[in-house]
């Protein structure tokens, strides 16, 4: 009875192949070639969660006043800023890159009888979302 090879899904040259196939994506890696791996989903377009807060209902212009914000997103907040919302559109007062986001302003004297503020987080893959707007009573 002649002998037979037991069958192997490995034949000889196909750990020769990839190993070629290894070092070439290895090699084009290394120049700037066009070789990716990696994990997560990569196609992150879904906006932070950000909201905002203060204690305060009203302020004395000149006197202070303390804003905390928070914000989630599955992949991590980068930054979240504060801004003043007026006639002249967003003016950014501020940015906080960790945990609690806390900001404390000075409110105008500039005759305003209102301060608006809202804060705006950035995800970890750039996507942006605004809080809603708080506003408070400025006393002169």
């Amino acid at each position: 009875m002649p002998r037979t090879q037991p069958s192997t899904p490995c034949t000889p040259a196909a750990p020769r192949r990839r190993g070629a196939a290894l070092l070439l994506a290895l090699g084009l890696a290394g120049c700037g070639g066009g070789v990716f791996i990696g994990f997560g989903s990569g196609f992150d377009s879904t906006p932070p969660a950000v909201t905002l807060t203060t204690a305060t209902a009203s302020v004395a212009a000149g006197q202070t006043v303390h804003f905390v914000a928070a914000a989630a997103d599955d992949s991590g907040i980068n930054q979240v800023a504060l801004y003043r919302s007026d006639s002249m559109g967003a003016v950014l007062l501020g940015t906080d890159g960790s945990a609690p986001y806390e900001w404390t302003i000075v409110a105008p004297t500039d005759g305003r009888h209102t301060l608006s503020v809202f804060a705006r987080a950035t995800d970890s893959e750039g996507n942006q979302a605004d809080s809603a707007v708080v506003t408070i009573d400025v006393t002169p």
